[in-house]
């Protein structure tokens, strides 16, 4: 079978979105490399009015999805041991290695929320993981939900063709991707610059790599200060400071 996703939310119209198009698109509709599901969790609420939602308990602002509807809606899945995941503003970040270790899973079911949440009780009672796709709140999870799929899909083989093309990505070795280039050689007074140029491979990979140290030292502290650890453990160079450009 092929990696299945499957969403479950109140607006199953959203979806496929962004997911639809291009080659993650081509694989889902045309070459069947992944599936995408949607399951309106709308139809599984016990009131005559189609709520599915209640005040929050002790008190407070908005609504909370309840426990029991979510419950029905998930049972009524065949979840062939894939991962739960519940998009949260509160959950664990997203990380390149958790999309890894959930691509090689049959697929994933992932919950959407709206209002204040969802009922805890259900997220610990039907082992849900709590994701975050950043330090930002959102009106609903549809969109995080639509960022796990992509990252998780485009693994499966045959969805981007050259798997290769992902192993030098941001994230795949704790550091940033270096910048990219293409022609014209010139655009608006800047160069490309002369090494990428210079048909010599080993300067072309050592530059890549210096940069990649680089733009990770500037832009991610906290990813530079992983990736120095984890060269030390190795018995690798100790220093702080990226090699020269």
């Amino acid at each position: 079978m092929p990696f299945t996703a499957t969403v479950m939310t109140m607006f199953p119209e959203a979806f496929p979105g962004p997911l639809g198009v291009s080659m993650i698109g081509t694989a889902w509709k045309e070459a069947d490399l992944w599936r995408l599901e949607t399951l309106d969790i709308r139809a599984f609420s016990k009131d005559k009015r189609g709520f599915l939602d209640d005040t929050p308990a002790g008190g407070g602002a908005g609504a909370v999805l309840k426990a029991d509807v979510i419950a029905s809606a998930l049972d009524s899945l065949e979840l062939d041991g894939r991962p739960l995941l519940y998009m949260s503003a509160r959950g664990r970040p997203l990380t390149q290695a958790r999309v890894r270790e959930w691509s090689k899973a049959p697929g994933i079911v992932v919950l959407c929320g709206r209002f204040e949440g969802v009922d805890q009780r259900v997220l610990d009672a039907r082992g849900f993981e709590e994701v975050s796709v950043g330090d930002a709140v959102l009106a609903g999870g549809e969109a995080a939900a639509m960022v796990v799929i992509e990252a998780c899909v485009r693994l499966a083989p045959g969805v981007l063709g050259n798997i290769e093309s992902t192993l030098e990505e941001s994230f795949e070795d704790g550091l940033l991707e270096h910048p990219q280039y293409t022609r014209p050689r010139t655009f608006e007074g800047l160069d490309i610059p002369e090494v990428l140029l210079s048909g010599d491979h080993k300067k072309v990979d050592q530059w890549r790599r210096s940069m990649r140290e680089e733009t990770t030292r500037e832009r991610r502290p906290d990813l530079w200060e992983k990736h120095l650890a984890n060269q030390q453990a190795k018995g690798g160079p100790k220093t702080g400071k990226p090699k020269e450009k």
